[in-house]
This record gives structure tokens, C-alpha cells and sequence, in this order.
């Protein structure tokens, strides 16, 4: 294992915003930044401010560089703030992303392995929503995520999006 899991702090919300560019697929929607994804109310709420009481989440680090790769977080969003995967009050929801030049290497596995632990101690569920294309759908299923019925939507590119939970 060239990498290392530790807990996300406060310290780490640039990198965040770099992960929730990756996690909504806005590389394949053309000349968009990142920029673009803080300037993104809906997608925004993932991590503007992180480190909140209710925050909380893992960051893998690449040894030989101590450079972030990927990261998996759990952000309670209610209310007037509900987030793509809302499900309840109580169900925080879950946004991972790897650097595209380190996927399919078991680091997102690994992450959800140290969230879903953690995320047990505090929460009866967590869910998450996703494209139905994407290629983590098969893992988060193997994880135990069940697709919720009646959740499919057409998300912002025209593509079906689903709210996936899991429970404890």
C-alpha cells in the first residue's frame, strides 16, 4: 500500500473542493473548474465551511509525495439545506472521490471502509446520490447501499441520478 488514510480536518476543505469537482463529473461537462463548483449553491453545501460538529471523514495520502488522492466525507445537510441524497434529518450523506490517475487501485474501498466505521458510531444510516453510469454504483452496492425506491431523478446534465442508503 503506497498510501495512508488519516481523518479530514479543517486544513484539508481546498482539497475537498477539488474531490467534490471530481465527484460531480464536472470535467465531463466541459471548460468548468472547480471554481465552478464553489460558485454552485446545490454543490457547495458539501463543503463550504468544512468542520462543522457534524463533519466528518477520511482523506487517503500518497506516501512518497504526502499529497491528498482521494477522500470520502459525511455532511448532514437538513432542512432548507437538503442535498441530492437527502433522506432524512438524521441521514447525513456521503461524497467520495479519487484523483482520476489513482482509481481502481482500492482506495476508494478502503475510504468507505474507515467512513462507513465511523459513520456507524454516530448515524443509522448514511446515503449518497449517484449516477446511474457510474462505475462505483457496484460498490456501493457491495458495501450493502440499497438503491431507495422512487429516488431516480434526471440530474443538472441530463443523466438519471439515484439516492442510494444504507443502513446500521
Amino acid at each position: 500500500m503506497d498510501y495512508s488514510i488519516r481523518p479530514l480536518t479543517q486544513e484539508d476543505e481546498p482539497f475537498l473542493w477539488e474531490m467534490l469537482y471530481e465527484a460531480a463529473h464536472m470535467i465531463e461537462e466541459g471548460n468548468l473548474t472547480v471554481q465552478d463548483a464553489k460558485n454552485n449553491p446545490d454543490l457547495a453545501k458539501y463543503v463550504k465551511n468544512w468542520g462543522c460538529k457534524d463533519d466528518s471523514g477520511f482523506v487517503a495520502i500518497w506516501e512518497s509525495s504526502n499529497q491528498p488522492i482521494g477522500a470520502a466525507w459525511l455532511r448532514l445537510l437538513t432542512g432548507e439545506n437538503k442535498g441530492y441524497g437527502y433522506v432524512s434529518d438524521r441521514t447525513p450523506e456521503l461524497a467520495i472521490a479519487i484523483l482520476p490517475q489513482h482509481r481502481n487501485q482500492g482506495i476508494g474501498t478502503q475510504l468507505l471502509i474507515h467512513l462507513l466505521a465511523a459513520g456507524k458510531t454516530s448515524y443509522p444510516s448514511i446515503s449518497l446520490s449517484t449516477r446511474a453510469t457510474n462505475p462505483a454504483f457496484a460498490l456501493y452496492k457491495r458495501f450493502g447501499f440499497e438503491v431507495v425506491p422512487g429516488s431516480e431523478t434526471i440530474n443538472r446534465v441530463g443523466e438519471i441520478s439515484l439516492t442510494m442508503k444504507i443502513n446500521f
